[in-house]
């Protein structure tokens, strides 16, 4: 008898794949209760902290979250946990704070001087607007996006990553990270009918296309131009190893991000992109399923990890699977699932106040190494609960395709 790589991955897991479709997958009991208690353990843990939330969580020290008052760059992956939590849940008390919380984002929507403005309202804004249809989230959404076209740079065909718009300094740097602020972009010109917001998030991910992805599919974390001719200079990186490095998260905005653009745009060109970058992360993952902080760090596979990594490129592969009709990524994204539901919980743990521990912020930094990260907790909920109730996600952050 000839087993297929699918069946032996969805035996590995106790997870059986019903193929790529967004309908709930079909599941052997033992995987589908792994998930199912990842999230529930989630809802609990959320349920007895969040009351102490004052502001937005940006990481954790000795177990307990730190914060930011404004947000930082992560401040929407707070209310949108909170949106995920209620969604799986149905208790309202989640749903009241993650309005509130997302409230305080409002000043926000005005903030020209940095590009994480997807990250900041998509999963904040964008989401309360869709699940509650306020016209006051959709307006400060369709803002924010028009502060972030601020940062287009016409002549390299790049949104700019840091520094104020008026500061020299990084004014031609782009980072991976921005593919996963586009949607924004595309939310904007799906509401307000004018196509400029998607035009600008399409040339900024043909750029990205050309010069990040390598040969075998690895991507640096950052790619430098002249911001003048925007003629480009070379790759580089902040927070991985080298520029000829992979950085593991990064890779993994690149995989969602890229999907995304193909879902909005039906441009081919993104998808094999998308899958072009998925095929190298997923050939670099250790045994454990567990992404290293950099899959070419000199220690890897034995380094330490980044499980947020994992979480965001769990839901990058479900969401690529969906939308390009390979069932082959959905089954390794229930594997990442099932090994940070596992291995990466904090349920060992009395004191500590996020759900997902193993994370890595800023290896090079020496900033927070092997800590919590909201965005691990954020994205490990969505990809579980794209399994588990793919419907209550499209209605939160719209999977549909162009």
């Amino acid at each position: 008898m000839t087993v297929s790589r699918r069946t032996v991955l969805a035996t590995a897991t106790g997870v059986a794949v019903a193929g790529a479709s967004a309908t709930p997958a079909v599941a052997a009991a033992p995987g589908l209760r792994t998930l199912r208690a990842a999230a529930d353990y989630a809802v609990e843990k959320l349920r007895a902290v969040a009351p102490t939330v004052t502001a937005f969580p940006v990481g954790t020290k000795f177990e307990k979250w730190t914060y930011s008052q404004n947000g930082d760059w992560v401040g929407g992956f707070w209310p949108g946990t909170l949106w995920m939590a209620w969604l799986h849940s149905k208790d309202d008390d989640f749903r009241t704070r993650a309005l509130a919380s997302a409230a305080k984002l409002a000043p926000r929507q005005y903030d020209t001087g940095t590009h994480d403005l997807g990250f900041l309202f998509y999963p904040s804004w964008v989401t309360a607007w869709r699940l509650t249809g306020d016209e006051t989230w959709r307006a400060g959404a369709v803002q924010a996006a028009d502060s972030l076209t601020r940062r287009y740079n016409p002549r390299g065909r790049f949104i700019r990553a840091w520094g104020a718009l008026g500061d020299p300094k990084n004014a031609g740097r782009v980072i991976i990270d921005t593919m996963m602020n586009l949607d924004l972009l595309a939310f904007a010109s799906r509401e307000t009918g004018d196509s400029r917001y998607l035009e600008i998030a399409t040339e900024h991910a043909r750029t990205v296309q050309r010069v990040f992805p390598r040969p075998d599919g690895s991507t640096p974390h950052v790619y430098d131009f002249d911001p003048d001719t925007g003629a480009p200079v070379g790759p580089n990186t902040v927070q991985g190893y080298s520029p000829t490095s992979c950085w593991s998260r990064g890779q993994a905005w690149g995989v969602y991000g890229f999907t995304t653009m193909y879902r909005r745009t039906g441009s081919r060109e993104f998808l094999t992109t998308a899958r072009r970058l998925a095929d190298f992360a997923i050939g670099a993952l250790g045994a454990d399923h567990v992404p290293v902080w950099d899959y070419r760090a000199p220690q890897q596979p034995y380094d330490i990890k980044d499980a947020s990594a994992g979480a965001i490129l769990a839901c990058g592969l479900l969401d690529l699977a969906a939308a390009g009709g390979r069932g082959s990524y959905r089954d390794v994204a229930l594997r990442l699932l099932t090994a940070l539901a596992e291995t990466c919980l904090t349920r060992n743990s009395a004191r500590a106040e996020a759900v997902v521990a193993r994370c890595t912020r800023n290896r090079p930094g020496e900033d927070g190494i092997e800590i919590s990260l909201p965005y691990a907790d954020y994205y490990l909920l969505e990809g579980i609960l794209r399994v588990l109730r793919p419907q209550d996600v499209d209605r939160a952050i719209d999977l549909s395709t162009s």
